[in-house]
């Protein structure tokens, strides 16, 4: 018959109150008899599996039933561990069936309290612990995080939480899958240290990128940027938005939780459409918002620099209006790209040029005084002569007046030096057509 094994209560200075958090703890007391192979239990011990104190027997052999099968080889290395003394104690966590076939997870701690000579175990004690509760909690959790990863991993972007410490150093403590879309490294190499990401960062945006994170760590608000990486394997240039919110913590340290989202494509069709609004459809040159635009800005170069020189030109096709009745829109439309395209053969990558309307156009020479416009008209009246436009068997010929003035310090706006300009153009019209006048 099985030994029921109870607590001598003479042996505890608080023996009631020790018995009765041992019985509502979900915690049982085992003894074992190591030379005689008996093991006895607590009732409190049968209780966690839902046997009564006659149902267990006192048979190692018998315990060895009721751990899980998947669990048993683990739970005999580890006795046997503590057994040679290679650990200072037993504890496992392991399954343990229930009476009603199903098993409960309990976490089993136990030590050798006795040896003979030679130094081979003779009797252990200790106690199991119901766990189940926490297992299952445990699980939930895993479970929980298995999901939110798997999640975070679809998403097409970078979700993270990424820590400062006090002293600089930073790392993602968190970042899902798409930081190799993102940045081209691993989550692995991103938890070791941030500034494998930051090293991808373009040198152009990474002091933007320092700041914000800075300002937001100082302030406590919100982090966006817009910022563009370098990726390796030649990937190259991307855009990436950032957007997180920080918050500190006890020991100094800043923590974001954030979103990284690739950019590239929306930047793209931007400057598309930036570019669409500023270029003249048909010569693919600026318009004249974009030419004016320039303008301004030269204007405000000249103003900082009163001994910067910038000629402004002005050039309008001859006859052109003759043209397209002669010879119809479409040949017309054909003359201004010939046009355009022998402009941009001579312009620097300093000037600007630009259509600002019909067949008027615009030339800003940034660092060229009215001669230098003048010769540089004369190789555009040069080349236009040498290059007729083909018109079926026939050439047309396209000759152009031009008007020159310098852009001064004193400008009030670029208007000044616009009317200038064509009012030289409108002398160069009087006085024949296909030739240069420089504003007095």
């Amino acid at each position: 018959m099985a030994t029921e094994y109870t607590l001598d209560l003479t042996d505890f200075p608080h023996a009631a109150s020790t018995v009765l958090a041992v019985t509502n703890s979900g915690t049982g007391v085992w003894d074992r008899d190591i030379v005689s192979g008996r093991i006895s239990y607590s009732v409190e011990w049968k209780a966690i599996l839902g046997f009564d104190a006659h149902e267990i027997g006192d048979c190692i052999e018998e315990s060895y039933t009721r751990v899980h099968p998947d669990d048993l080889t683990r739970v005999q290395a580890t006795i046997a561990a503590h057994f040679e003394d290679r650990t200072p104690a037993y504890a496992i966590e392991h399954r343990l069936r229930c009476k009603d076939g199903s098993y409960k997870w309990v976490l089993s701690r136990g030590k050798v309290i006795s040896r003979d000579a030679d130094g081979k175990p003779l009797r252990m004690t200790g106690v199991t612990t119901d766990i189940s509760g926490t297992v299952a909690l445990s699980e939930k959790l895993r479970q929980s995080a298995e999901l939110l990863t798997a999640l975070t991993n679809e998403v097409p972007g970078l979700v993270y939480q990424y820590r400062q410490d006090a002293d600089g150093s930073a790392r993602f403590t968190y970042a899902s899958a798409g930081i190799d879309n993102i940045f081209g490294i691993s989550p692995a190499d991103a938890a070791h240290d941030a500034a494998l990401a930051e090293a991808l960062i373009h040198p152009d945006d990474i002091d933007a990128y320092r700041g914000s994170l800075a300002i937001s760590a100082a302030t406590l608000g919100r982090w966006h940027l817009e910022f563009r990486v370098l990726l390796p394997g030649g990937l190259g240039e991307r855009w990436r938005e950032g957007e997180a919110r920080p918050r500190r913590l006890a020991d100094g340290s800043t923590v974001w939780h954030g979103f990284i989202s690739d950019i590239t494509a929306h930047k793209q069709l931007e400057h598309r459409l930036h570019d669409a609004a500023a270029t003249d459809f048909l010569t693919g040159l600026p318009n004249r918002r974009q030419i004016m635009t320039r303008m301004e800005q030269e204007l405000g170069r000249i103003q900082r620099d009163p001994a910067a020189l910038t000629a402004v030109m002005m050039f309008d096709l001859d006859f052109f209006k003759t043209i397209n009745d002669r010879h119809g829109h479409a040949m017309g439309d054909e003359v201004l790209k010939h046009f355009s395209a022998i402009l941009q053969l001579e312009v620097r990558k300093v000037d600007s040029v630009g259509r600002i309307g019909g067949e008027e156009f615009a030339i800003i020479l940034s660092g060229a005084d009215v001669e230098d416009a003048a010769r540089f008209a004369e190789r555009v009246r040069a080349r236009l002569a040498d290059k007729p436009l083909k018109c079926g068997l026939a050439n047309i010929a396209v000759t152009v007046s031009i008007g020159i003035a310098a852009m001064l310090a004193d400008d009030e706006s670029i208007n000044s030096s616009l009317s200038r300009a064509d009012a030289a153009l409108y002398e160069a019209k009087l006085a024949g057509r296909d030739r240069v006048k420089i504003a007095a």
